[in-house]
């Protein structure tokens, strides 16, 4: 008799819930909505309360977000926990967002992990847009990123790419762990023209822990953290584990960047040629110009964060991506093989001075980007003011993400989108550097990656060379269908799985 009392009760007070949460649920929607028309704010999918559509982002938001965008369109209003935001997933408005508004929508929302990291957000990526930000923008472009200035670290890719090619080719006839080669070659190449100094020497790279350290850092900034679509709810990030891991990541780069400062400020030596930090110190002591504001030591760790952690990151991504590809597609593979061995006849090292000639190998790099850019869904930008796009309201302080990845995959711009297509681009002029919004890997307008001449030039010397000095298989027994192409989901985005290969020497 007790039982079924309680268990009555326990009825009773479910059916007294349901009758309260589902009219506040239809209220809650039709408030909702209602407001959504009077706004005029883009279309896009229901809400719930308190979350908002945060349950539809999934575990691998850039293709959440493109699912929505067939079922609503190319310009989706979605409500993400306290953040109003706006997606757009077509060539056409991205242009919108990147041109046309561009000025309107160049400012950062403060993201909780970027203030972290950053030192306030600091350097030229998450810097909101303000004097500051034009002011170190200005000094990257000038004196770190200058088309002369990625000319002057020619040697070092040079060395780092032959370094790569030896180490390689020391894993046959055996089975290599190309990823974690190209992870190696990146970093290196990265931490000499940033830091002038091998880390992968003596163990320094395991030591200093990089390897986990660039995980925990492009997990941290993907821009979907829960806690960042609560800003008045902090102590969501001590919940969710986020602000411990934060702590102790920042603490691990400040620790090994204010080593760095401190050996460059000790050296008394006049060298030859200049790192990056030698740079930002010399722009630190001298100022760059009349009325500039000065740089201090935390905005320039923030700015070599910029550098190290985003360059190595894209660089790998890069190179695995088209290594992957490649071998998934040996017809591809082939012809890029027989330009590059064309071109250098009997020389075995590809020099810089080559590259303009493998226009093949430059649309394999093109078709990569498009289909996996290292940054799917574009670090996001906040509208500064109210605007208008395609006839929708988008309100001041509201977030817009560009999904990158759908844009490179939608079949308005490109023929068979899904497919591996090199040759797509050897009669186009379609390019990455921010014109031709249907390929924006680096993004495009006032936020776009700066560093575009310098991220080339190291992925188009290693993948000719490597192309050039090894025949590629895939280790016996395995085929292209057993290659795990999952991703790992953050600001950039790497393959989860390693790609182990047969590198057989080409000359042997």
């Amino acid at each position: 008799m007790v039982q079924l009392q309680w268990l009555w009760g326990s009825y009773t007070s479910f059916l007294l819930c349901v009758s309260i949460i589902i009219p506040l649920l239809m209220i809650h929607l039709f408030v909702n909505n209602s407001r959504k028309r009077k706004s005029n704010l883009p279309p896009g999918p229901l809400t719930i309360p308190f979350i908002g559509n945060l349950h539809q982002l999934g575990t691998m938001p850039h293709i959440s977000l493109q699912s929505l965008a067939d079922k609503y369109g190319p310009i989706i209003f979605l409500q993400l926990g306290q953040i109003p935001t706006v997606v757009v997933s077509s060539a056409r408005l991205a242009k919108e967002v990147l041109k046309t508004h561009d000025l309107a929508l160049a400012s950062r929302p403060q993201l909780f992990s970027a203030k972290y990291l950053f030192y306030n957000c600091t350097d030229i990526a998450f810097a909101p847009y303000s004097a500051y930000w034009r002011h170190v923008r200005k000094i990257c472009i000038l004196e770190l990123l200058s088309v002369k200035r990625v000319n002057s670290y020619s040697a070092v890719r040079e060395e780092e790419v032959s370094s790569l090619v030896q180490r390689v080719a020391g894993c046959y006839p055996g089975t290599t762990n190309l990823s974690k080669m190209l992870g190696q070659y990146a970093n290196n190449a990265i931490c000499r023209v940033a830091f002038g100094k091998d880390f992968s020497e003596g163990g320094e790279s395991e030591k200093h822990g990089f390897p986990k350290m660039l995980d925990e850092y492009q997990e941290l900034l993907g821009g979907f953290s829960v806690g960042d679509f609560f800003p008045s709810l902090e102590f969501i990030h001590s919940l969710t584990g986020m602000k411990v891991r934060l702590q102790h990541t920042s603490r691990k780069f400040d620790q090994l960047f204010d080593q760095i400062v401190n050996e460059h400020k000790a050296c008394d030596k006049v060298k030859e040629h200049k790192d990056l930090v030698d740079i930002l110190l010399e722009v630190q002591r001298n100022g760059s110009g009349e009325n500039e504001m000065p740089l201090t030591t935390d905005n320039i760790k923030a700015i070599i964060l910029d550098m190290f952690a985003a360059g190595t990151d894209t660089t790998f991504i890069t190179l695995d991506w088209a290594m992957t590809e490649l071998l998934m597609n040996p017809h591809v593979m082939e012809k890029a093989q027989k330009e590059v061995r064309s071109i250098l006849q009997e020389r075995r090292v590809v020099a810089e001075t080559d590259l303009h000639q493998l226009q093949y190998m430059r649309a394999v790099i093109k078709e990569t980007l498009r289909l996996h850019p290292a940054v799917p869904v574009l670090v996001p930008r906040e509208s500064m003011e109210d605007i208008t796009i395609e006839g929708y309201t988008i309100p001041a302080k509201t977030r817009i993400f560009v999904n990158a990845w759908a844009i490179g995959r939608n079949s308005e711009s490109w023929e068979d989108p899904a497919a591996f297509k090199p040759e797509r681009f050897l009669e186009s002029n379609i390019d990455y550097k921010g014109k031709d919004f249907e390929l924006i890997p680096f993004g495009a307008g006032r936020r776009g990656c700066p560093a575009i001449t310098f991220a080339i030039a190291v992925v188009e010397l290693a993948l000719a060379q490597l192309l050039y000095s090894f025949d590629w298989e895939l280790p016996p027994g395995i085929t292209a269908k057993d290659l795990d192409l999952i991703e790992v989901f953050g600001i950039s985005m790497h393959r989860r799985e390693n790609l182990l290969v047969v590198a057989k020497p080409y000359f042997l």
